[in-house]
């Protein structure tokens, strides 16, 4: 009888040592073993000292809980960008850094006392520190499992002394060279947080407004002074803020560098409009 035929043994397929199943949970602790604890990172910078410098700045993740999607594909093109430059003949350190302050921690932190309020405003900032010093150990063990090569030993945290002592220097500087200032400006304030907010942190509802057309008449010393056009003309506006109109100052001149006059309505068309409020 003949034997059955195998049917893989008819296709020219290459043969290799790569094994039919990947073994993940045996074969990641040895390749990370390999990339960390050989000191490849190190390694690359020695072998690159005296090369062209590469700086990639890394805008800095906040520390509010485990890495996603888009903190994994960040931190993964940067890597790929260091390691390109890196190749390519420069001498390219990575430092990573972590951001935190701000809302998104606080906002966590609530979330796990339970509510605002719960504790005095020290030890809610002592809370704050911890949680975010342990998500920074979070995802410094989750980028070093993709394989991002940095010095996860010595980051940058915006939280550290020495960080908030260097800002503080450079703001010594600043007051020292005449730079700094007094005046006032306008703070976003969110009453539900109990925290000042960044302008990117404000989000607006969605408005409609209509545009609008608005005559004012012209006034200079005398009417109709300007470029002669007679005594009784009126200068158009158009805006899609109505709503600031109740705001604005009496118009008392108005120079026009006139291209067209309409004396039928008595309306001064310009190309060029100068207007100073009294």
């Amino acid at each position: 009888m003949a034997e059955p035929l195998e049917l893989k043994k008819t296709l020219n397929l290459p043969k290799t040592e790569f094994p039919m199943k990947a073994g993940l949970p045996q074969n990641e602790p040895k390749q990370l073993e390999a990339w960390h604890g050989g000191n490849i990172y190190q390694r690359i910078l020695e072998s690159r000292k005296g090369k062209p410098l590469f700086v990639l700045h890394d805008g800095p993740p906040y520390p509010t809980g485990e890495i996603h999607l888009g903190t994994g594909l960040n931190k993964i093109l940067k890597d790929l960008v260091v390691k390109t430059k890196s190749m390519a003949g420069h001498y390219a350190p990575y430092v990573p850094g972590w951001d935190c302050h701000g809302l998104p921690i606080e906002t966590q932190v609530e979330k796990e006392l339970g509510g605002k309020g719960k504790v005095p405003p020290a030890e809610f900032r002592k809370l704050c520190r911890q949680f975010a010093i342990r998500y920074v150990e979070q995802h410094k063990k989750d980028f070093k499992r993709l394989g991002i090569f940095g010095r996860w030993n010595d980051p940058y945290l915006t939280m550290s002394h020495e960080y908030e002592a260097t800002i503080a220097g450079a703001f010594l500087d600043f007051m020292e060279k005449g730079y700094v200032y007094r005046g006032r400006k306008p703070v976003y304030w969110c009453l539900f947080d109990s925290t000042a907010l960044a302008e990117a942190e404000v989000e607006y509802e969605d408005h409609t407004s209509p545009s609008i057309w608005v005559k004012f008449a012209v006034v200079v010393g005398h009417r109709g002074d300007v470029a002669g056009i007679g005594s009784d003309v009126s200068a158009v506006i158009w805006t899609t803020t109505p709503w600031t109109i109740c705001c604005w100052p009496p118009i008392a001149s108005l120079l026009c560098k006139l291209s067209a006059i309409s004396r039928k309505r008595k309306f001064a068309l310009g190309s060029r409009a100068a207007i100073s409020t009294a």
